[in-house]
């Protein structure tokens, strides 16, 4: 049988193409501004050897683009795949309505939701799903005086959400969307996520229970995901990161050409749980993105007396963080028997749960349900004015979509498809077996 298709806009470096492609799905093209994103999604998922992920049009350079510009240049390539995409995938920047920092409704990031939007218009996908943090569906007012004293005046306030699905309603698509915690498809973090999905609205017609029945159809995937690669309902910290520890391994001075000198990485030692095994299938050769944090020796013994008096697997409180001096507001000590905290971009957000040390990229990667083979491009960290233009290992590992968790959607939306399709045939079949009967009378 014939795969069904996808495009992926925001693609990052491509933890929801992978994870669709893990379902069965054939990419067609991905679509990343981020030059150092964008080399970590072509190592992977357009050059690695004995996989062909995706069918790159001949008119596209593989190259990162910016959305606006590939519209501006290929308008007319792009409505020629008009009916060839079954789902347009994408998670447009967040970074304007998250939690996780400061929140900004102005942050033109934001306003990329329109292009996603043009490009539903011109592709016409027969589904779309778009993965993005919670906040995009809150409706935050600015908490002035007048808006206290004029509440009215928030009643026709909208969040992103519901401008997307205003948008998406009149480019032809029934939408709806539901908070998924990842740490419930196998991926060892909690990590909620608003999953939007949207199924064209003549196709939705033939969808018994419309496009709601598609999460119903993800609570399948995932429970039959669990059960299909060996994992329980919870997967831990420890069960993730237990044969990454660096207590008794040799250290030796990093190999990776894009590190700069004295850094040094853990020897590995293999597997040690079903989970670890299950990331470090298909691996061959040295492991990718092991480089440790060089800390003084007063921040391993500020980190090591956290672990040991501080409270897990939660964020240190206030009076934690004044006792310790600290002006960082996000820190988790990580607890190794829960899955852990949500994995952002920044890699002082998490301390090790047995070791004073923050993560590796790898470790990060690990959380995320990225595979061991995965490599990562460009460099590891970046700092002031630069976090909003660059999108160094730890940035792409942070936004990314959890590979575990888009695998499910993958098979839920071909199960989904799969569920139109048939009705439609039904319908035709029992049409055409009436039409002589209908003729005669």
């Amino acid at each position: 049988m014939t795969k069904l298709t996808f495009a992926d806009l925001f693609s990052g470096c491509g933890g929801l193409s992978l994870g669709l492609t893990l379902s069965g799905l054939q990419g067609h093209f991905a679509i990343e501004r981020d030059d150092m994103a964008f080399r970590t999604f072509a190592a992977n998922m357009l050059e690695r050897k004995g996989a062909r992920r995706f069918d790159w049009p001949r008119w596209l350079e593989k190259k990162a683009w910016d959305i606006e510009e590939l519209l501006d240049q290929h308008l007319g390539s792009l409505r020629s795949l008009r009916g060839q995409i079954d789902i347009l995938a994408g998670g447009p920047p967040c970074q304007g309505f998250s939690f996780a920092g400061r929140r900004n409704e102005g942050d033109p990031r934001n306003l990329l939701f329109k292009k996603y939007v043009e490009m539903v218009h011109v592709l016409q996908p027969r589904a779309i799903v778009i993965e993005n943090v919670p906040g995009m569906r809150v409706v935050h007012a600015r908490r002035n005086v007048i808006d206290l004293q004029h509440p009215k005046r928030l009643e026709n306030k909208l969040s992103f959400y519901d401008k997307l699905a205003e948008s998406l309603s009149d480019a032809g698509y029934a939408v709806e969307a539901k908070l998924v915690d990842s740490s419930t498809f196998g991926v060892p973090q909690k990590r909620s996520r608003l999953i939007v999905i949207g199924v064209r609205k003549d196709l939705c017609e033939w969808l018994d229970g419309g496009v709601t029945h598609v999460f119903d159809l993800l609570e399948q995937a995932r429970i039959a995901q669990l059960s299909e690669l060996g994992l329980g309902e919870i997967v831990t910290a420890s069960d993730a990161l237990s044969d990454l520890e660096i207590s008794g391994r040799t250290l030796s001075p990093t190999t990776d050409p894009q590190c700069p000198p004295r850094y040094l990485e853990a020897s590995y030692h293999g597997p040690k749980t079903p989970y670890q095994e299950l990331m470090h299938f298909g691996h061959d050769g040295p492991m990718d993105s092991m480089r440790l944090a060089r800390h003084r020796d007063d921040v391993r013994e500020r980190f090591g007396k956290i672990l040991a008096e501080c409270r897990r697997g939660v964020r240190m409180s206030d009076a934690d963080r004044k006792s310790y001096d600290l002006k960082k507001h996000r820190i988790f000590p990580m607890a190794g028997d829960d899955p852990a905290p949500t994995v952002t971009t920044l890699p002082d957000d998490i301390l090790h749960y047995s070791e004073p040390r923050i993560l590796t990229v790898r470790e990060y990667a690990r959380l995320q349900s990225f595979p061991d083979w995965f490599h990562f491009r460009g460099k590891y960290t970046t700092g002031g004015k630069l976090r909003t233009k660059e999108c160094p290992r730890y940035t792409q590992v942070g936004n990314a979509v959890p590979p575990l968790l888009a695998r499910a959607i993958g098979k839920a939306l071909q199960e989904m498809l799969a569920e139109v399709s048939a009705a439609r045939d039904q319908f035709a079949r029992t049409t055409k077996a009436d039409a002589p009967a209908l003729a005669i009378g």
